[in-house]
């Protein structure tokens, strides 16, 4: 799958697309200046999932835990310890590596469906945790972050993350990091033990490599970005409750990664878009909104069975990483 491919055209490609998400930033109206700023974030969440899912084949129902670790690492570290923006981030990816050291240690002792279960059940367990401590956590109803718990003090600079301008530039450089770093890991020898891994475990066993070690790797770097993503959501959008650790939130990086294209690394952005803006403007002209992005979901698998870019990549542009 990657042996074809231009890495000089792949970096080319991600540059672009980064700098024309900055162009962006000048031009949107406000709605959809808020509403891609929202995206960018989600999708680097879907990133998260895409490495582990698109490149290791780990299919995981739990990964909504990543992000709510991530989101209310943050977000309770800013409204009940007064911790700083950057510290409270810091907090959110210390919550999502360790949470996601312990569930790989412990999932990774299984494979295939029994993954899948025991990723959800993990997930399920923190999703009740936070309800029950719903005194620190807000429970079903959640916390608001006020304005002054969401600004950064560079010195005599003040970057306030309720600003319209500001809160995209931070999830594009956010996004824009995970998206290189993604691109970095996969076209690494370690990125390419993964997908070893994902076509012939056994195999790549009998070679000699340590596949426990690198599966776990994998869960570790997913869970990070994932709480990274979490974390940004968080401080950016001044919201953490208790719905973004459900089953919904395991299963739509899920279906995001799957309409973009899995195993491809702007895969995740393209699907994240394409269901937002579906359900947003469907939404817009009839309450049967579901019915026709389901009708648009099939019609797309029928299409583009391996996602959008996965698609374009087996019948057109191989080098597509």
């Amino acid at each position: 799958m990657m042996e074809g491919s231009s890495p000089a055209k792949a970096y080319l490609l991600h540059v672009a697309v980064i700098a024309l998400l900055f162009v962006l930033n000048f031009i949107l109206p406000a709605y959809h200046h808020g509403l891609l700023a929202r995206i960018l974030v989600l999708a680097t969440f879907a990133m998260g999932y895409n490495l582990l899912f698109g490149y290791v084949g780990l299919l995981s129902l739990g990964h909504a835990m990543f992000f709510a670790a991530g989101l209310y690492g943050a977000g309770l570290g800013v409204h009940h310890f007064g911790l700083s923006v950057p510290v409270a981030f810091m907090a959110a990816l210390a919550c999502g590596a360790v949470l996601s050291l312990v569930i790989g240690l412990l999932a990774l002792r299984t494979s295939g469906v029994a993954f899948m279960i025991v990723t959800m059940m993990f997930a399920q367990v923190l999703a009740l945790a936070i309800l029950y401590f719903a005194p620190l956590t807000g429970g079903d109803q959640g916390l608001v972050l006020q304005q002054q718990e969401r600004v950064v003090h560079l010195g005599d600079t003040v970057l306030d993350l309720t600003n319209p301008t500001a809160r995209y530039m931070v999830a594009l450089v956010l996004f824009s990091i995970v998206l290189l770093l993604t691109l970095a890991v996969v076209r690494s020898r370690f990125g390419r033990v993964l997908i070893a891994v994902r076509e012939n475990e056994e195999r790549t066993r009998m070679l000699g490599y340590d596949t426990f070690a690198n599966k776990l790797a994998a869960v570790v770097i997913s869970g990070v970005i994932c709480a990274a993503a979490g974390g940004a959501y968080a401080l950016l959008f001044g919201y953490v409750g208790a719905n973004f650790a459900s089953v919904q939130y395991s299963i739509l990086p899920l279906l995001w990664v799957l309409l973009g294209g899995a195993a491809t690394t702007l895969g995740p952005l393209i699907g994240t878009l394409f269901m937002y803006y579906i359900v947003d403007i469907t939404s817009g002209y009839t309450s049967a909104y579901l019915l026709i992005v389901g009708i648009a979901l099939i019609l797309l698998v029928l299409f583009f069975p391996k996602g959008i870019l996965g698609t374009l990549r087996q019948r057109w542009v191989r080098w597509l990483p």
